[in-house]
């Protein structure tokens, strides 16, 4: 009787053992829709500047360098733009929590800048255009772990007028 009892625990162990298994996958699967590499690509924290037209771009961990994604945005964004003449804007660099304060002002500046720069080689004025850079200061998720920091590196474009 007592090695009926065993097999039972082992099962019982065994069983649970595929259960938290299976709820770890789940979790590390949703998480990974979220990003490509250490860039955010979900849409749970993005808004929009008009119908169908992303307000934010979002970029790898100490990079100003715009993904396809973004740049796709930013296509959204100035054909948007000159559709509404108008209309000038402002871009919001941002980082995550780690590293200087100093550090992630500049790092938000060059990433508004980078996305400034693309949307005038798509014809947009630069005196339609003002960066600015709030760093690590106003994270959209206060979460400190990789989810959380690929959505606070990002661009935000914000209508000005």
């Amino acid at each position: 009787m007592n090695l009926s009892k065993n097999y039972k625990n082992i099962f019982l162990a065994i069983f649970l053992s595929f259960v938290l298994s299976a709820c770890a996958t789940q979790t590390a699967k949703k998480v990974d829709s979220q990003m490509q590499g250490d860039v955010y690509t979900g849409t749970d924290t993005v808004e929009y500047l008009a119908d169908g037209v992303p307000d934010r771009v979002f970029f790898a961990t100490n990079e100003s360098v715009l993904t396809t994604a973004s740049r796709e945005t930013l296509r959204k964004q100035a054909s948007w733009l000159r559709k509404n003449p108008e209309v000038t804007v402002v871009l919001e660099g941002h980082a995550d929590e780690r590293g200087t304060r100093e550090y992630n002002l500049a790092l938000g500046e060059r990433r508004a800048n980078a996305a400034k720069d693309y949307l005038m080689t798509y014809g947009i004025a630069s005196s339609r255009i003002s960066v600015i850079s709030y760093g690590k200061e106003r994270p959209v998720d206060s979460g400190s772990n990789p989810l959380a920091w690929s959505k606070n590196r990002r661009s935000v474009t914000v209508k000005a007028n």
